[in-house]
């Protein structure tokens, strides 16, 4: 069979992700500080872009109307080789991207919140061991433990393992090691939450009690809530007993918690949601975000008439205008979008605004995608990393999106709104006598919500809930 080249048409239909294109999606899932991060570097690697002036900017009221564009004439040839960019960017071409809201809501951290770091576990007790003994041995021996605790100051390796660090003998990491535990926070460098109890009781001075016998020898017997059975082998009465439980539920079992608190993670939100007269707006927050535009000084330089520059020069410079223009434009695209999106977030869940949580309305993608003309990806991607400042709070714009749950009178249920139920039933509940899954499952079915144990089950772990059995409080 011979082999042979032919050429042949075809007529198909593909999707091709232009780089215009690939960079509005780009820009889409980004949050208001990346896109601003990212306007900054582009403004650095491309000479016509350039930041308009706060002192440049204008009131509304005040702009002057823009000169209109000159359309090149027989008598004057065209500039532009191979697209006429002024008709289609037009409205690009001076002021470039400019924010259309006012900016008047502004939330920022307060000032005295960035002044500071608060000392950390491990640098609390290096200087505890550097004022309580000169011992150079003891002292290394003392680093290599705090080195080896963790966020709850408990140790995580054993005493022969930190041995075997220095090549110590363990008989000298022992001593080190209790020397440590006298250090404050009492409970600290302990082994376990036994240890970790014992030496808080040790600390008070109630050593041969009952409260230390019950942390020694029944602590999971009261773990278990079975205190009748702890009064039993103790030979104590229940009100007896009450007073030494008392002493145990004060202690604290994460002494190094106080010195390692998780960081505030400061949100700044991407859309306001405002009340205007009797209307909910959405306000883009554009604080931060470089006010672009294509400078004139470079522009002139594309200009053939003047004849001044080279064709690579001219090359080069059209090369970063048209990125430059894609850049501004994609942006606009970006900020127009996550504007719509925040409109038909606010027009489906205005219930919310006004009441709060419990009126959460369920809420797919595909409902905002329908709403506002777009694809649901399009949603998706809005959506992602973005938080809107609400009169109910500051919220991820996922939040408001949620399944619902029917209920007996036709209505739909947000999966949010029965959680935020199941909260209130369990705040609200006899801490001696708490209710069950099922006993919250016939709360709910007679508020016409028809729901299975295991539903409930799943969001009150999702709750972070402890089970009926561990909320049970005997005093």
């Amino acid at each position: 069979m011979a082999i042979a080249q032919k050429l042949h048409t075809k007529l198909v239909q593909k999707l091709i992700l232009t780089p215009s294109l690939q960079q509005a999606i780009k820009l889409l899932p980004m949050s208001t500080l990346e896109l601003a991060d990212l306007l900054n570097q582009e403004m650095v690697e491309n000479p016509l872009l350039e930041e308009v002036e706060t002192e440049e900017l204008q009131p509304a009221e005040q702009q002057q109307p823009e000169k209109p564009v000159e359309q090149p004439t027989a008598d004057k040839p065209d500039t532009w080789d191979d697209a006429d960019y002024e008709y289609f960017f037009g409205d690009y071409l001076d002021d470039g991207y400019r924010p259309r809201t006012p900016q008047e809501v502004k939330e920022l951290p307060p000032i005295e919140n960035t002044l500071s770091s608060a000392a950390s576990l491990a640098d609390h007790l290096a200087w505890q061991l550097s004022l309580q003994t000169s011992d150079e041995k003891l002292q290394e021996i003392g680093r290599a433990i705090i080195g080896n605790l963790d966020d709850d100051g408990y140790l995580v390796a054993s005493v022969e393992e930190i041995a075997a660090m220095g090549e110590w003998p363990v008989i000298e990491v022992e001593k080190g090691l209790q020397h440590l535990q006298t250090f404050d926070p009492i409970g600290v460098c302990a082994r376990d939450l036994q240890e970790c109890l014992w030496l808080q009781i040790k600390h008070l001075g109630l050593e041969g009690t009952a409260t230390e016998k019950i942390i020694t020898e029944h602590l999971r017997l009261l773990q278990n809530h079975q205190v009748p059975e702890i009064a039993r082998k103790l030979g104590l009465t229940i009100e007896d007993l009450k007073e030494h439980v008392e002493i145990i539920r004060n202690l604290d079992p994460k002494p190094g918690s106080r010195y390692n608190p998780s960081q505030s993670q400061y949100v700044i939100p991407d859309v306001y949601v405002v009340k205007v007269e009797d209307q909910y707006v959405a306000m883009l927050n554009e604080e931060g975000l470089p006010q672009l535009r294509i400078s004139p000084v470079y522009r002139r330089l594309l200009d053939k008439s003047l004849g001044e520059n080279s064709d690579e020069t001219r090359a080069y410079v059209k090369d970063k205008f048209r990125s430059a223009l894609w850049l501004i434009k994609s942006v606009d695209q970006r900020q127009k979008t996550i504007h719509k999106v925040a409109t038909s977030i606010i027009n489906f869940q205005r219930e919310f605004l006004d009441h709060g949580i419990e009126h959460l309305r369920p809420l797919v993608l595909r409902d905002v995608a329908n709403d506002i003309g777009m694809h649901e990806s399009t949603v998706s991607r809005v959506v992602n990393n973005k938080y809107m400042h609400t009169p109910q709070g500051v919220f991820e714009m996922k939040f408001f999106f949620h399944s619902g749950i029917s209920s007996s009178y036709g209505d739909s249920v947000s999966s949010v709104t029965i959680k935020q139920r199941i909260r209130k039933i369990i705040e609200n509940e006899d801490p001696r006598k708490p209710l069950s899954d099922s006993k919250i499952v016939s709360i709910l079915q007679k508020e016409g919500l028809m729901l299975a144990r295991r539903t409930i089950a799943k969001y009150r772990e999702e709750l972070k809930i402890p089970t009926s059995n561990q909320r049970k409080v005997l005093f």
